[in-house]
């Protein structure tokens, strides 16, 4: 696979690469479904606790994620995501919910935030937007988890206003929008359109198109792009991977694969001094 500017490959996972190589502390990325122990449809890599794979897999599987990444699984942390809107800022107690059981995750969350060190934020998909957050002033980050629902809920706007609610200043925050399912492989219904229109304020650059009577090509990395900037990013401060998870069978794809299939974990965190 092409290469991209804020993306590194390493042996299962992708790094960003650009953030990582200026803040050596920092490891950042998501995962592939290559080179972990999980069979059958969640094979091999498979990062998800919910989905019906066997939890030592997975465990197994997260083990290899923190050997690589040189930080413990018990400073992970996990949510139980629900495609809602809900943020949680993330304290040194809650280092390790969710790392090894999925009934302790952090509940009810698609984002999380942190200022700390030793804690991985970490949320899991497979077809998902994953966005990545980076204050350069003050080493805040996060991580949120954009389906359609939580992007027309506006979880990229919340997450850039939980920042500034830290003491973040628009100009200092970066995002990376990272691999996920493209513009092609992504069709929805009049449904998921009529919700969309509502959240934009740009009706010129519309983020669709009509497939057919009732069904639209929906980008969902533009449509988080053009949210994040009406909550008052500049376009160069947001970058995007021309990844898709779906085309590229590399990544767990709900779309391609079917309901049963693995997870990619995304991940970012500070590594103790």
């Amino acid at each position: 696979m092409s290469k991209e500017p804020f993306l590194t490959e390493t042996n299962s996972y992708y790094s960003i690469g650009k953030w990582t190589k200026e803040n050596p502390e920092l490891v950042a990325g998501i995962t592939t479904n290559r080179g972990g122990i999980s069979e059958g449809p969640f094979q091999s890599f498979n990062m998800g606790l919910h989905v019906g794979d066997k939890e030592a897999s997975v465990t197994h599987n997260r083990k290899l994620l923190a050997s690589a990444l040189d930080m413990p699984l018990d400073s992970f942390v996990a949510a139980e995501q629900t495609h809602g809107k809900n943020i949680s800022i993330v304290i040194p107690e809650d280092r390790g919910k969710g790392a090894e059981t999925y009934h302790n995750s952090i509940k009810d969350s698609d984002g999380f935030v942190t200022g700390e060190r030793n804690l991985l934020l970490t949320m899991c998909y497979a077809d998902c937007v994953p966005l990545y957050f980076l204050d350069r002033m003050t080493g805040t980050i996060g991580l949120a988890h954009a389906g359609w629902k939580g992007t027309v809920l506006e979880i990229g706007p919340k997450m850039v206003g939980a920042f500034i609610g830290k003491g973040s200043s628009l100009s200092s925050i970066e995002v990376v929008i990272g691999p996920s399912i493209c513009k092609d492989c992504y069709i929805v219904d009049d449904y998921v359109i009529d919700k969309v229109k509502k959240t934009l304020e740009d009706e010129n650059n519309l983020p669709y198109n009509l497939k057919e009577e009732g069904q639209y090509h929906l980008d969902l990395k533009k449509l988080n792009h053009q949210l994040l900037v009406q909550s008052g990013l500049h376009s160069d401060q947001i970058h995007t991977s021309s990844f898709c998870s779906s085309c590229h069978d590399e990544f767990f794809s709900y779309r391609r694969d079917g309901e049963e299939t693995g997870r990619m974990m995304s991940f970012i965190g500070w590594k103790e001094k």
